[in-house]
């Protein structure tokens, strides 16, 4: 939440925008880059841009004040408000308001987060030429891809419902129908569907449907749980599917498989029970008692199953990379190509789901994987704090558009909840000696380290060490120069 009594502790990041709008003369003036700032905002997870502030050289800011912010804010409403300049009218009167700060006039525009039915927002007209992302390095010029996947976004149908172009129903691999039909069985005891063939069982699953011809063919969905990678990839070009287990440095890898080999299907019903049967055994956690009974199968394997699944049936395949499951000392990653479609503590609610592949969502349910209500990330979330880990976390990067979840594998030490940090999540106080490790590497400002000395020398894994980092630098207690091969990290001024 943004405070405005905390201007001069902010500084400039993804959510983040000031400008000075004085103009030549001095009096006020709306900037031109404003309108990429906001169309950058819009179609990545909103942001507040403050008019009449600069940015010093230590990334600290200066309130100029705008002497005639009255017209300034006229003019910003009367271009908004204009389909020429902006390509959906998604703001409220609230959300650009006249703000005062040391006695000085500034704008703050709230830029919400846009709904994926009205993304693109693009300005001057050119959907291809106007639309922009926020990232870390500031506002960039979405290309064609970037464009089409948000344009694919914002059908209201289910992207994997469609029929698969090129495909027929020979690709289908009867292997894995036969897999999905036994496990479909033991878990829907006596269900009508049982006793059909495999054709009307597939169509009616929503794998199989008629084309305009009226011969049935493959979905999408039906090509991604059932196909085989070869004919996947005449849909899906970038569809890809790998799993590593990492070895340190010495070895790259202990085990890896993918899906293009061509010794298994590499379809995604059977790469899900492959990569879960491999990561369950990074759980140490304890069993549970149902009774007297031991149960193996604890909260922990059941937010293992639900992440795996929230990745496959939210990936956007038509774009680049794949899914990407990794396992290593300090956590294990699942990365999925595609943006979240609401914001991230949205979907973190019970009852919340847009899947962006809601055939294949459902496909899963129907043999009792995953969560068809909405409550997967709560399941996550729940069940990696049952096991004593430290909580998970998303990462989203765009262009091209990419979910990171982590599901660290150190435990907390201590779960009672001690602080709290600038997203308003709770810290254990595990956490807060690690902060306090890092933070000590710094006596001054001149002392500049890499994220992989700083792990080094507080002897915790990389990816704990990143998580850290972002935590710190979120609470400005330290800032980040550089990209990310050259980033460096040094203390805030205080």
């Amino acid at each position: 939440m943004f405070d405005l009594n905390e201007l001069k502790s902010y500084r400039e990041g993804n959510r983040l925008e000031v400008k000075k709008a004085l103009g030549r003369d001095g009096q006020g003036e709306l900037p031109r880059n404003v309108w990429e700032t906001l169309s950058a905002f819009a179609n990545t997870a909103g942001g507040v841009i403050v008019l009449g502030v600069t940015e010093r050289k230590d990334g600290s800011f200066v309130v100029h004040g705008i002497p005639k912010v009255g017209k300034v804010l006229d003019d910003f409403w009367n271009a908004a408000l204009s389909e020429d300049k902006v390509s959906a009218r998604f703001m409220k009167d609230s959300d650009a308001t006249l703000e005062t700060v040391e006695g000085k006039d500034i704008i703050v525009i709230r830029v919400p987060w846009v709904d994926r039915h009205m993304r693109p927002i693009f300005i001057n007209d050119s959907i291809f030429g106007g639309t922009f992302r926020r990232t870390h390095t500031g506002d960039h010029l979405c290309g064609r891809e970037e464009v089409l996947s948000m344009l694919r976004d914002s059908d209201t149908s289910s992207q994997d419902a469609a029929v698969a172009e090129n495909v027929q129903l020979d690709h289908i691999s009867r292997e894995t129908v036969e897999r999905y039909r036994r496990r479909f069985n033991e878990r829907n005891e006596g269900h009508v569907w049982g006793r059909v063939d495999d054709t009307t069982f597939l169509t009616n699953i929503g794998a199989l449907r008629a084309d305009e011809s009226s011969e049935l063919r493959p979905t999408r969905a039906g090509l991604l749980m059932f196909g085989e990678d070869r004919w996947i990839t005449y849909e899906f070009p970038h569809y890809f599917l790998d799993y590593r287990q990492e070895a340190g440095a010495v070895e790259r890898w202990a085990d890896r498989f993918t899906s293009q080999p061509g010794d298994w299907t590499g379809n995604v019903y059977d790469f899900y029970f492959r990569v879960y049967n491999k990561l369950r055994a990074a759980l140490k956690v304890p069993f549970r008692l149902d009774g007297v009974d031991r149960v193996d199968d604890t909260p922990a394997h059941e937010a293992l199953r639900e992440a795996i699944v929230n990745a496959l049936t939210n990936a956007n395949w038509f774009d680049r990379r794949g899914v990407v499951c990794v396992w290593d000392d300090e956590a294990i990653t699942i990365a999925n190509p595609g943006d979240f479609r609401m914001p991230v503590e949205e979907a973190k609610k019970p009852g919340s789901t847009d899947p962006r592949n809601e055939t294949m969502m459902r496909m899963f349910a129907m043999v009792e994987i995953g969560e068809r209500a909405g409550s997967g990330m709560d399941k996550i979330f729940g069940g990696w704090a049952w096991a004593g880990y430290a909580e998970p976390s998303y990462e989203v990067a765009y262009g091209p558009d990419r979910t990171t979840l982590t599901l660290p594998l150190a435990s907390t030490g201590d779960r009672t909840r001690k602080a709290v940090d600038s997203s308003g999540r709770f810290r254990t106080e595990a956490t807060e000696t690690a902060r306090a490790a890092i933070l000590a590497l710094f006596p001054d400002r001149r002392t500049a380290l890499k994220s992989a000395e700083i792990a080094e020398r507080i002897g915790l894994g990389k990816t704990r060490t990143n998580e850290l980092l972002r935590g710190l630098v979120g609470d400005g207690l330290i800032v980040a120069e550089g990209s990310a091969r050259n980033r460096v990290y040094r203390r805030a001024e205080q």
